[in-house]
């Protein structure tokens, strides 16, 4: 064991530049130090720059809402129509998806493929399986247990476990997920024929038997709910599909929008691997209820063989080249 040095004044003791040695060996410390933290900032700048800039590939969805303002186009949308009675082979589930800074609400078809009742089939697709297309998301967890029923005053109770909402999401990812089972809720029941749609339908939520549930840490499940036509996207091709292939023309492209001036701007560009290369064709489509609501768009497209990407969105005059509440799919047109 080494004796303890007495006490001394290290100031007298220190030999002569041995204070400027021990700064400059201090500087150099902290300059590698600064050119390490550099150089990690700058790969991670650089992932983060790949990973944006990377299309049409794999990608974990932002827990996070963008901050957003009155003027953006969800403000736009006033309504949210039902859907009407179809074939009960299929399921429509709603899920999240981006565009420009605001996050709403798209829907996909399912096939039926079990013996559940429609609503609950159709919640346990949007709980458990996957969007079709890349750019949708969803932050539910498959259930241990789901259930639901519909009462005489066009209510419909959905009954699940608490284990479905195990991710973290913030407030307005929270909200719009919610919304998202709203809606699918409503849309199973509806496409049935199980709910009288010239009514109000609500949807309440119990979870593990319960009410009043904080779903994703942020919403209370405390009451009924009908759906907020806030998060219904303003722009949404219907048709085609993702990854649609058409074996002959034309290409009939249909779906749903809301515009100031009634008009929509679309654009059909080629694909090149998973990138979007040139731009193709490009026109306008006009929204059939007229400016400022809610209604249905449709137009035609003879591109020759190959694969595209198909955008529709809102040119707004006031932001020349900006496209607003744009929706894409990709689609391929066989030999």
């Amino acid at each position: 064991m080494p004796r303890p040095m007495p006490a001394t004044n290290s100031a007298s003791t220190r030999r002569p530049g041995a204070a400027s040695g021990a700064c400059s060996r201090k500087g150099r410390t902290l300059a590698r130090l600064l050119l390490v933290d550099k150089i990690a900032i700058a790969g991670l700048s650089a992932a983060l720059v790949l990973a944006g800039c990377t299309a049409l590939g794999p990608k974990e969805p932002d827990a996070s809402m963008p901050a957003t303002d009155a003027t953006s186009s969800s403000a736009l949308v006033t309504s949210a129509p039902l859907e009407t009675a179809m074939s009960s082979q299929t399921l429509p589930v709603y899920w999240l998806g981006r565009s420009n800074d605001d996050v709403f609400l798209y829907r996909e078809f399912f096939p039926a493929q079990t013996a559940d009742e429609p609503i609950v089939a159709a919640l346990r697709n949007m709980m458990g399986s996957k969007p079709d297309d890349p750019d949708y998301f969803s932050f539910w967890n498959s259930p241990t247990r789901l259930g639901a029923s519909i009462s005489a005053k066009n209510v419909i109770t959905v009954d699940v476990s608490a284990d479905a909402f195990g991710q973290k999401v913030d407030a307005g990812i929270a909200e719009r997920s919610v919304a998202q089972l709203v809606y699918t809720a409503t849309a199973a029941a509806a496409m049935a024929g199980l709910v009288d749609t010239a009514t109000s339908i609500q949807v309440s939520v119990l979870v593990d038997g319960h009410t009043g549930y904080n779903a994703f840490g942020h919403v209370p499940l405390d009451k009924p709910m009908t759906r907020n036509p806030a998060y219904v996207a303003p722009v949404w091709i219907i048709d085609p599909s993702e990854g649609s292939v058409y074996n002959s023309l034309p290409l009939k492209v249909h779906g749903q929008a809301v515009s100031p001036t009634g008009t929509l701007a679309w654009s059909l560009a080629t694909m090149e691997g998973s990138r979007v290369g040139e731009q193709y064709l490009d026109g306008t489509a006009t929204i059939a209820d007229g400016p400022g609501q809610l209604g249905t768009f449709a137009f035609n497209l003879v591109p020759p063989p190959g694969r595209y990407q198909l955008s529709v969105y809102i040119s707004d005059p006031s932001t020349p080249g900006q496209r607003l509440g744009v929706d894409t799919k990709t689609v391929n047109i066989a030999k």
